[in-house]
C-alpha cells in the first residue's frame, strides 16, 4: 500500500514539476534513501525531504558525514526533534552533530491535522544551511569530536568529566559539575582540538 502511494506521489511530482525537470533544474529520485549512493549527486546539491521519523538520526549522519555533503538540508521531522536541534538550550548528540556541520533553523510547525491519516505527533520543517567541514581541520579531528560527544553522553545523569574519564579521554577545562547536555558546541570543538 505504501509503495503504491509513493509511486503515485512520484508520478504527480513529475507532472507538477515537468518544466523544471526538462530544463535540468530539478531531478526527482524515488527509492530507499538508506541504499542511495550520495556520491552520485552533483556537488553543492540541496536535500529536501519528508523522512520517516525513525530514520532522522541515520539520515542526518548519512548526509552530513558524507564526503559529498549537501550545501543545505530542509527536512520535515518530528516537532520535538526540530526544537531540540534548533531551539533548545540543552544539547544532544544529534543537535551537536548537526551544529558541527551547519546552522539549523526551525522554520515552521506542521500540525498533525495537516496529514491524512493524522499521526500522533506534530511535525516541523527544519533547515540546515551552510553545511561544511569548516569546524574540523582533518578527518581525524572530526572522528575525535564524535568519539568525545558519544563518551560525554554515555551516561546522561553523570557529570561529563566522569563520563570522559571512564572512556580514558581528557576533559580539559570542563567544569566539574557540568553535564554533557549543558556544554556548547564550541566547548566540544575546543576539547577535541586540545
Amino acid at each position: 500500500m505504501a509503495a503504491i502511494a509513493q509511486l503515485k506521489l512520484f508520478e504527480r511530482l513529475q507532472t507538477d514539476f515537468a518544466d523544471a525537470i526538462t530544463e535540468g533544474r530539478l531531478e526527482l529520485l524515488s527509492g530507499d534513501i538508506r541504499t542511495f549512493d550520495v556520491d552520485t549527486l552533483p556537488k553543492g546539491y540541496a536535500l529536501v525531504a519528508n523522512i520517516p521519523y525513525y530514520l532522522t538520526g541515520e539520515i542526518f549522519r548519512m548526509f552530513l558525514e558524507a564526503e559529498n555533503q549537501p550545501s543545505a538540508m530542509t527536512l520535515l521531522v518530528q516537532k520535538e526533534v526540530a526544537e531540540r536541534i534548533a531551539r533548545s538550550k540543552k544539547e544532544s548528540i544529534l543537535s551537536l552533530s548537526v551544529k558541527a556541520y551547519g546552522t539549523p533553523t526551525y522554520e515552521f510547525t506542521v500540525p498533525r491535522g495537516a496529514f491524512n491519516p493524522a499521526p500522533k505527533v506534530d511535525s516541523a520543517v527544519l533547515a540546515v544551511r551552510g553545511i561544511s567541514r569548516k569546524n574540523f581541520s582533518s578527518r581525524e579531528e572530526e572522528d575525535t569530536f564524535f568519539t568525545l560527544i558519544r563518551a560525554g553522553f554515555a551516561h546522561k545523569r553523570k557529570f561529563v568529566r566522569n563520563n570522559l574519564a571512564e572512556a580514558e579521554l581528557s576533559s580539559g577545562d570542563i567544569p566539574e559539575k557540568a553535564r554533557a547536555e549543558d556544554l556548547l558546541l564550541s566547548v566540544w570543538l575546543s576539547l577535541c582540538r586540545s
